[in-house]
């Protein structure tokens, strides 16, 4: 069944769209260098439109009831049906209805309308000085000026009826232009003040193999638009006639220098004479909150610049005593704003003789971020002269390229909570809220260039259909601008990691040179990668330093250690295993749980996923892929945890797989991170330390089965809390257990933390709670001092060689020797009496690595039942998360049984029994030993992201007043809170 937008309306729609263009909004642009988006749009497809783009593009042209009204300022095609309700994402998300859409519709090309107004506020050139003068200047001396940030995949711009720019220059998703519209503004319906002003976008269709999109590869199914359309905003900016083109802020380390560059154009049709000042404010918010500048610079004189010249301004100050930015796991995130203002002479009398022509801001951080590649082509990255062992995961963007604040914030809270601290961005660099968000919370970003099509159309890319597209002189021009914008975009931001200009293939000799030309010029203040895997390099780049030999699908926990060989730490014999830079890899995993499934699973679907664990499944990758099934994930836990008997026992399989897999990633690159990133003394170090995981992926573009560390209704389960446990449920001291060498390693990820640990190891018997063996560090008679940012082996288990059935060892850290000392992480694992899983490594291949023989857990089904007792313990009204507030409430979990409860989960929910999203729990899919009790907590985060009412995945202003808990051997229970 093939659908059109109107037949699909009937299924789909919360109500069909038959509205004229709405009534014309307003833009504020009251002073020079005001900006303001064009507000809203009216789209439809260019198949039904008769009229000229151009006189379409007058204020009050007619307009059919056809049109659909998007109230957003940015939406791809599919977005704005989205927005305007045409279609509904929670019916297009179900089983495999997005397949029924008719992509056919979205090949010809579709426009984009809008009416708007500006308000300007009264003419004036009075003001005190360049810097302190708010005021318009006069119409006369008035100029408009368009900036796109890039549209999918080209675009013919028209204003008031006249054309402003056409599809060869706007070209290319992130190609941002800046056109000078003063005459289309000035000679439409009117100038300013009330007088309506109309603009038209004719947005091209998108094919991935011939024009720079944003694609998804195999991640999930494409959007049936392939992301066409005005996905950024476009924006009017008011100047006066020296407008500033560019303006980046460069810091020099951590000294205090601060150098202001831009450039300037006179817009006029005279030479006219100008002044630069800049000045630096502390906190990067409101300049009117900020007080006082910390440090100002102006031009030593006028300059004069004749009609159309551009010229370059330098301005150098200095912060005294600078507070330093660092990654959210190290300190504080001080932030800082620069701003920059031209003036030009008043052309009529006033008090003043300037008036301000322009003006623009940049927010800013002290930091300093460098890499180095090693002799065994490692990249090693440090953050303000420390080495910095980047652990992340792969960002998504929604599949309809639909941006939400709150909800990105939810996810990089998210990614803070599970202890990770950086996310890679292929492809998918978002809008700039992502970056600011990103400073705030001090998450470490690494954007780069998307692999698999038209950006990595090169001549020796074996992996794209042949013949290749590759690139013509015009796709330079649109790189070019790309690159361009995106380093003005991001360049001042101090959680910039660096930027990877290629992914699984390098850029040829031409793009490299302006992709590195145009970050040079951007001012850029962080590494430049030559691409995040190991294929080849440009020259003037050298190698990257990042490995991509997989693997993307499940593989057991002893797959990241087995390296105890130093002849197997070799990227072709132990492939992702830890050592080196994992740019993209992981043991995919990530099932939601059932109450999630259920929103976008049919009944016929989740039978699949337990009664047809071969096959294909539409929300897992394309049918094309090698991931289009569970298979491999399905056979290993048949093997290793037995036959599921019923969905929910296989949901409750899935989850300990994910957990147990996930962690066993993390903890592998933490364990041989060795001392401070460099080789060590120490027996489970080597020549390669464990540089970087970028684990594939962080979170899914739209309701997934697989690669995603939480699911699209930012539902947290068995993935993301075996992160969390991997890096130390917060702490940033942890142990963690090697399954090669059976023995506890010491991980610090601080920068100052340091003291006499003792570390705890207690084997028992899952199925009765007998201890097999309790040894300590102290009992050993080890030294066991804290070391900052290293990790080393600091004791051998005891027993796991002799087990006779499945055993949990528990892992306890304690903050010295005493008996009072303090619990500083702990964590619990289960091993199997079979032994660690057997790889086959000589069958492995990009994706995976075989297993020759399973370990055995089935026993886990018979465990004795265990009695917990689920009490709240206390409540608070507001509690810190992340510098925001947010309602935390306690849970009491306590064992009063002789054997141990295995896999105890919680989950907060609704009055209706829903899940409430997003929140974050201390710890989850907790392991209690007998006789033991916990508290965990839960705090909401709807408050602190601002969120009033239901939004796309989260459940906005719902509150849990009830915790559920259920276990391996654990009766269902709920908590009245």
């Amino acid at each position: 069944m093939r659908l059109s937008v109107d037949a699909t309306a009937t299924l789909f729609a919360l109500a069909a769209t038959a509205a004229a263009a709405a009534q014309p909004k307003a833009l504020s642009l009251v002073s020079a260098g005001d900006t303001a988006p064009i507000p809203a749009w009216d789209v439809q497809s260019s198949a039904k439109i008769t009229q000229d783009p151009a006189a379409l593009s007058k204020a009050g042209a007619a307009v059919s009831s056809s049109w659909h009204h998007a109230p957003v300022s940015r939406c791809t095609v599919f977005g704005c049906l989205l927005a305007a309700g045409v279609y509904n994402d929670s019916d297009l998300f179900f089983s495999d209805h997005l397949a029924a859409i008719d992509k056919a519709q979205f090949q010809v090309p579709w426009l984009y309308r809008s009416e708007f107004t500006i308000a300007s506020g009264a003419p004036s050139e009075s003001g005190s000085s360049s810097s302190s003068s708010n005021n318009s200047s006069s119409s006369s001396s008035t100029y408009y000026l368009l900036e796109t940030n890039g549209i999918t995949s080209r675009a013919d711009i028209y204003l008031n009826g006249q054309q402003v720019a056409d599809k060869v220059t706007q070209s290319g998703a992130y190609g941002g232009h800046v056109y000078d519209v003063t005459s289309a503004i000035q000679s439409g319906s009117g100038k300013e003040n009330g007088s309506a002003h109309a603009i038209v976008v004719r947005a091209y269709p998108t094919n991935y193999l011939q024009d720079f999109g944003l694609g998804f590869v195999d991640w999930n199914p494409y959007p049936p638009d392939n992301g066409t359309g005005v996905w950024r905003d476009i924006n009017l900016r008011k100047t006066g006639a020296v407008a500033i083109e560019s303006f980046s802020v460069v810091t020099a380390g951590t000294n205090g220098t601060v150098t202001i560059r831009a450039t300037v154009r006179n817009l006029g049709a005279a030479s006219v004479n100008f002044a630069a000042e800049a000045s630096i404010f502390r906190d990067g918010g409101s300049l009117a909150a900020s007080g006082a500048a910390l440090s100002s610079v102006s031009s030593p004189s006028t300059q004069q610049l004749g009609r159309g010249q551009t010229t370059r301004i330098v301005l150098t100050t200095t912060v005294d005593a600078p507070a330093i930015w660092w990654p959210r796991q190290w300190g504080d995130q001080p932030l800082y704003t620069a701003q920059l203002t031209v003036s030009t002479p008043a052309t009529t009398s006033s008090r003043s003789s300037v008036v301000k022509s322009d003006a623009a801001t940049k927010s800013f951080g002290f930091r300093e971020v460098t890499a180095r590649v090693s002799s065994a082509d490692d990249i090693l990255f440090s953050i303000n002269g420390k080495p910095f062992q980047v652990l992340g995961g792969g960002y998504a963007s929604d599949v309809f390229l639909r941006w939400d604040a709150a909800r990105f914030e939810a996810h990089a809270r998210y990614t803070l909570d599970m202890g990770l601290n950086t996310i890679r961005l292929e492809g998918k660099m978002e809008q700039p809220e992502l970056y600011a968000i990103a400073d705030r919370l001090g998450l470490m970003v690494l954007p780069g260039w998307e692999c698999c099509d038209k950006w990595e159309a090169w001549s020796y890319n074996d992996d794209l259909p042949k013949p290749v597209a590759v690139w013509s002189d015009a796709d330079y021009v649109t790189a070019n601008a790309s690159m361009r914008h995106e380093a003005a975009m991001q360049q001042s931001h101090p959680s910039l990691l660096g930027f990877l200009v290629g992914s699984d293939y390098w850029p040829d000799d031409r793009a490299t040179a302006i992709y590195t030309t145009a970050l040079a010029d951007a001012g850029w203040q962080a590494p430049v990668v030559a691409s995040a895997a190991k294929a080849g390099y440009p020259k003037t780049l050298g190698p990257g330093g990042m490995k991509m030999p997989g693997p993307y699908d499940w593989v057991p926990p002893n797959y990241w250690y087995d390296i105890t060989d130093p002849a197997t730490v070799d990227d072709d014999v132990r492939y992702g295993a830890a050592f080196g830079f994992g740019s993209e890899q992981g043991p995919g995993g990530g099932t939601p749980t059932l109450s999630s499934l259920k929103k976008f699973l049919s009944t016929a679907d989740l039978d699949d996923l337990w009664r047809a664990p071969n096959k294909g499944l539409y929300h897992m990758s394309t049918a094309a892929s090698s991931f289009h099934n569970r298979t491999i994930f399905n056979t290993a836990l048949w093997q290793r945890y037995g036959a599921p008997t019923s969905l929910d026992d296989y949901l409750l399989k899935t989850q300990m797989a994910d957990y147990e897999a996930t962690r066993a990633a993390f903890e592998g690159f933490a364990a041989n991170w060795g001392l401070a990133g460099a080789a060590s003394t120490d027996a489970n170090s080597s020549k390669r330390p464990a540089t970087g995981l970028v684990y594939w992926m962080l979170n899914g573009a739209w309701p997934a089965l697989h690669w995603a560390l939480f699911d699209y209704y930012l539902h947290p389960a068995g993935a993301y809390y075996g992160v969390k446990a991997a890096l130390g449920t917060g702490a940033l001291e942890h142990v963690v257990y090697d399954y090669v060498r059976q023995a506890a390693v010491l991980v610090n990820r601080s920068q100052n933390q340091t003291g006499v640990r003792m570390v705890r190891a207690e084997l028992i018997n899952a199925a009765d709670g007998a201890v097999i063996s309790n040894i300590t560090t102290a009992t050993k008679e080890r030294s066991t001092v804290a070391v900052p940012n290293s990790s080393r082996t600091v004791l051998p288990i005891q027993g796991v060689s002799t087990l006779r059935d499945v055993a949990l060892l528990r892992l306890t850290l304690l903050d010295g020797i005493a008996p009072s000392a303090g619990v500083l992480s702990r964590s619990v694992y289960w091993l199997s009496a079979a032994g660690v899983d057997t790889l086959n490594w000589d069958d492995s291949n990009w994706y995976y690595t075989p297993v020759a023989k399973y370990a055995g857990f089935q026993s886990l089904d018979k465990l004795p039942a265990a009695n917990v007792t689920a009490t709240r313990e206390t409540t608070a009204a507001a509690a810190a998360t992340n510098g925001s507030h947010s309602a935390e409430t306690a849970i009491r979990l306590e064992n009063h049984s002789a054997v141990p409860a295995v896999f105890v989960s919680l989950n907060l929910v609704d009055a209706e029994g829903a899940d409430v999203t997003p929140v974050t729990w201390s710890d989850n899919y907790v392991t209690l030993f007998p006789h033991e009790t916990r508290t965990l907590t839960v705090q909401e985060l709807a408050s602190a992201l601002g969120i009033a009412g239901a939004a796309r995945g989260i459940a906005g202003a719902a509150r849990g007043v009830a915790v559920q808990v259920t276990g391996k051997n654990v009766a269902k229970a709920t908590v009245t809170l």
